[in-house]
């Protein structure tokens, strides 16, 4: 393979473009850009490498999104494309854009908060208060309980508004 060509090309911000419109398969209100799983793209002259950054190394959905950005790429007509995965540094929420925190909100999940240093832990069994509050993504409120530590998924764990009585799911912070 040819030395990597500056990763600013003008391929290489059209595939951002391109990326910004592939939606993620589990929480498809957001873009893998939104996401924040998008690293990097690099114009390598013949082939755009784009390194990717899953949201955990189990992740189910990482080979479907590996083949979206394929699928993606080759079809804007900037192919030949290779994924990377790149799993260090892992993948923080702290990641998912501000765009991508409101979308997350108007798709009725509530979107993490910051990652404190020493706070974050992936997986963890909570009583049904947490200790930090999180907003109800439908009435604001911050009168929540939680329900469950998990979602739909295991990034997500299932709330409900003691204020307006709607379930959502939250978008655990790592």
């Amino acid at each position: 393979m040819n030395e990597a060509v500056v990763a600013d090309t003008t391929r290489a911000r059209k595939a951002w473009a391109v990326l910004a419109t592939v939606l993620d398969p589990e929480v498809p209100a957001l873009s893998l850009r939104d996401l924040g799983i998008v690293r990097e793209v690099v114009d390598g002259g013949e082939t755009l490498e784009v390194v990717l950054t899953p949201t955990y190394s189990g992740c189910p959905a990482t080979e479907v999104i590996s083949q979206s950005v394929i699928d993606a790429i080759d079809g804007a007509g900037l192919g030949p494309v290779r994924i990377t995965m790149q799993r260090a540094p892992a993948w923080t929420t702290d990641w998912i854009s501000d765009d991508g925190r409101r979308k997350l909100r108007d798709y009725g999940i509530a979107p993490p908060g910051p990652v404190m240093p020493g706070q974050g832990v992936p997986i963890r069994l909570v009583g049904r208060r947490a200790a930090v509050a999180v907003a109800c993504p439908r009435c604001g409120s911050d009168q929540t309980e939680q329900l469950s530590a998990y979602g739909s998924t295991a990034c997500k764990s299932l709330y409900r508004c003691v204020a307006c009585r709607e379930p959502f799911e939250h978008f655990k912070p790592i």
